[in-house]
């Protein structure tokens, strides 16, 4: 019997782009993103207990990612892009059905206000916009297993940048938002199989777009300007 999944929340994020969220949730705790409910769903019953959950599960929709046909392998940017996997060893957002799950932290739950109940979260990789299917909590007892094994990943270490952005760069970041552009940007926010030292980069965060380069192990910003003004000359 086919049943109808229904949108009953849309989270909200600084990325108004694909481009620079972080690879998976959890890995920058600085930033900061709202599930606001539809209206249907704008019920204090039905989020009455979560508030003494430190972490919950977002079960959401790739939407920027939807296709009509589906392939059995993908392409892992974390290898490279040059090497095939199946996609259920693999978080790739084309799938037969364009569903994510995400652990997210759960800063509070606020009951007040029109738009309310909202979740305000923390470590969220989704972007500005992104339909949420469902919510539940993270049970540590039952979800947390240590001894797991990651697979592929595992093999692949971990990497983050030395990001060096010059105060009056910083500065045109909102003072609040500042901490989690540095942790994104140290995160790498290129495909892996980019690494070309002369080539400018950029992604929009928080309003503003935000030009860098990468050489090494170090990530140069450039430009911070307004979202959608051009770059400078050359």
């Amino acid at each position: 019997m086919d049943h109808t999944v229904h949108v009953i929340a849309r989270l909200h994020s600084d990325f108004s782009t694909k481009f620079g969220i972080p690879r998976q949730s959890g890995l920058v705790d600085a930033l900061r993103s709202t599930v606001i409910f539809e209206p249907e769903f704008r019920s204090s019953e039905a989020v009455r207990g979560l508030e003494g959950f430190s972490h919950i599960w977002l079960l959401w929709q790739f939407s920027r990612a939807v296709r009509d046909g589906w392939s059995p392998t993908v392409r892992p940017p974390r290898l490279g892009g040059n090497r095939r996997l199946g996609v259920f060893a693999s978080r790739s957002p084309f799938r037969p059905n364009p569903i994510g799950l995400s652990a997210v932290r759960l800063v509070g739950v606020e009951l007040g206000g029109g738009d309310g109940p909202l979740l305000h979260v923390a470590g969220a990789d989704l972007m500005d916009g992104t339909p949420i299917y469902d919510i539940k909590p993270y049970i540590p007892y039952a979800d947390a297993h240590p001894e797991a094994t990651g697979g592929f990943t595992d093999a692949v270490p971990r990497r983050t940048l030395a990001v060096d952005c010059p105060p009056p760069l910083l500065e045109a970041v909102p003072a609040e938002k500042r901490g989690a552009l540095l942790g994104v940007l140290a995160e790498d926010p290129r495909p892996s199989y980019q690494n070309d030292p002369r080539r400018v980069y950029g992604m929009s965060f928080a309003g503003v777009d935000v030009r860098f380069t990468v050489e090494g192990d170090r990530l140069t910003v450039r430009e911070v300007v307004p979202q959608g003004e051009p770059p400078a000359a050359v």
